[in-house]
């Protein structure tokens, strides 16, 4: 999972700083950044976005005329030089409130509460007929929703089904659970492994990584399951 953030800010130094920072976070993924709120309110117009770093005091339009103007907000988190605006900017129902110079170590708190709130939001806005599955595990049927499945996992006659909430063994085979999977979201990367595509963190020739949990890719199908996670 990673979120479309931009950046405005009418600093250049610290839009570059931030945006360099964006650039680096493993579940962000740097959209743009503008210097001023025009340009991004036409951005957000044609795009998805699902956080911001905000600057306050620009020219024109300040950042609280920015969100003032949006019909769907995006996560917000404000960066300003001056801790006066702190108080306003939660009225705003601000993700949080940076003050200039930003330090990395700020700033990764800020982008874990976004990774958070909206994993909270998005698993929240599933209702009782959203994608799910109807799994038999110890002698129970649960209804586990598609998009909480993070991966699963054979584990002998079993197969594991990880998700954000629980771990649940299931009588089946791979081949057979793969079947009733969303394909576009699943895939089949190793015989032992079928993971959730939006729920990897990074990857490399070996292995992907969800949630600090590494998995093996086949060598057999590793080109094409690269190729594939490259353009997901």
């Amino acid at each position: 999972m990673k979120l479309n953030t931009i950046v405005v800010d009418d600093s250049s130094i610290q839009r570059i700083s931030i945006a360099k920072l964006i650039s680096e976070h493993p579940n962000l993924l740097l959209g743009g950044d503008f210097s001023n709120a025009l340009e991004a309110k036409n951005y957000i117009a044609n795009n998805t976005v699902d956080l911001i770093f905000l600057d306050i005091e620009m020219p024109h339009i300040t950042g609280f005329d920015l969100i003032d103007g949006l019909k769907i907000k995006p996560l917000i988190v404000f960066i300003t030089s001056k801790a006066d605006y702190a108080l306003k900017a939660f009225d705003y129902s601000a993700l949080d409130f940076l003050q200039k110079p930003i330090k990395k170590t700020r700033f990764l708190v800020a982008a874990k509460k976004a990774l958070e709130m909206h994993h909270l939001i998005h698993v929240q806005t599933h209702d009782e007929n959203g994608p799910h599955l109807i799994i038999k595990s110890n002698l129970k049927k649960i209804k586990v929703y598609t998009t909480h499945i993070k991966w699963v996992e054979a584990f002998g006659d079993y197969i594991k089904v990880v998700t954000y909430e629980d771990t649940h063994l299931v009588l089946s085979t791979m081949k057979s659970f793969e079947i009733e999977l969303p394909k576009d979201n699943f895939l089949r990367i190793h015989k032992s492994y079928i993971i959730n595509l939006d729920k990897v963190d990074r990857f490399n020739s070996k292995q992907v990584e969800i949630d600090g949990e590494k998995i093996p890719l086949s060598r057999n199908k590793k080109e094409e399951i690269i190729s594939v996670l490259e353009n997901y």
